[in-house]
């Protein structure tokens, strides 16, 4: 069974409010700069409390022991922020398992139970459940910290001068997939083991009462109407992979006026040339059109439902990290 995996930000910002809200002295530790390899990357996040317990990762390895060890005895962040680094030297490197000589530059905020900093994180976590971005703000010589509404994602950023950290956060990654058959299934397990929240809609009932993957919001209504409540936004990706056109094309025709990062639509280059012509027919704009990747996925020779579905997965992926624009022309002319 595949067990959904939960955006790692929020479950970390949950706890860090649920320790708080229990009166417990936390701290927020965030990598902000690394050099060489490193198991984690900028931006990750990891709480604690003074009994040891976490929640997040910073390395996967040892980093976590040590960085509990130094908390819990007072001589790290005891009374105000302190910037710590991991692997300054080759037995440091060896001891703590960075990779290839790899530096851990770590901020580590000490956060005492108070109204302002329960406060504080509390709206970031309701930010992130109603998919809205926000900046975060800390000063790390006052230990001032306070929130900006951000319009999208961007890099974590440390000024090492100003000793200034600006963090946005962001809402989970969603796939929101149109039709509920055998490569959705596929998809969905895939897009979970990533960290995506997957929704499955498709209006045949059957379909939706048979799909049997744990950790999916099944809807079971036209894709036009869902599309719009639960995929537009930046953080979304939207496949349509029903091989119907009464379907597929409808959700599309919606799906091409979000802000989704990705829309995909399965099939042959035959049959992508009349989809085109059909959402032209409907007035889909040329803006629009040019913002479909059809024939969807990275053309890797899938033939079976599990490989068209790594395929899709694979060009989702390049798109979200920037590996790869469209710049195919929409015109059903094109070869």
């Amino acid at each position: 069974m595949t067990t959904h995996l939960r955006d790692m930000d929020s479950e970390v910002l949950t706890t860090l409010c649920g320790w708080l809200s229990e009166d417990q002295h936390c701290w927020l530790a965030t990598v902000v700069k690394t050099w060489g390899s490193s198991p984690r990357p900028i931006g990750s996040l990891l709480a604690a409390n003074a009994s040891g317990q976490i929640m997040g990762s910073l390395s996967g390895g040892c980093v976590e022991d040590d960085l509990i060890e130094k908390l819990t005895l007072g001589s790290l962040a005891k009374d105000a922020p302190e910037i710590h680094v991991y692997g300054l030297s080759s037995e440091e490197t060896e001891k703590f398992g960075l990779p290839c000589g790899g530096h851990l530059h770590v901020l580590v905020e000490p956060v005492v139970p108070r109204d302002s900093a329960e406060r504080h994180f509390t709206d970031i976590s309701t930010s992130l459940t109603e998919r809205r971005w926000v900046t975060r703000i800390v000063n790390a010589h006052s230990g001032a910290m306070r929130l900006e509404p951000a319009e999208g994602h961007s890099p974590l950023a440390w000024d090492e001068s100003l000793h200034t950290l600006t963090h946005v956060f962001g809402p989970a990654w969603r796939l929101f997939i149109i039709g509920a058959g055998m490569v959705s299934r596929y998809l969905a397990h895939i897009a979970l083991m990533l960290g995506y929240q997957v929704v499955v809609c498709d209006p045949r009932r059957q379909l939706i009462n048979e799909f049997d993957v744990a950790g999916v919001t099944l809807v079971c209504e036209m894709p036009d109407d869902a599309v719009k409540l639960y995929a537009d936004d930046s953080a979304s990706a939207i496949v349509a992979v029903t091989h119907d056109p009464r379907i597929d094309d409808m959700g599309l025709m919606e799906a091409l006026s979000t802000q989704a990062f990705y829309v995909g639509a399965m099939g042959s280059k035959r049959t992508s040339k009349g989809r085109l012509r059909r959402l032209q027919a409907l007035d889909v704009t040329e803006r629009n059109l040019t913002r479909l990747h059809a024939p969807i996925g990275i053309p890797i020779g899938s033939k079976t439902p599990a490989e068209i579905a790594v395929s899709i997965l694979a060009e989702i992926t390049a798109v979200r990290k920037g590996a790869i624009t469209l710049n195919a022309s929409p015109s059903p002319s094109n070869p």
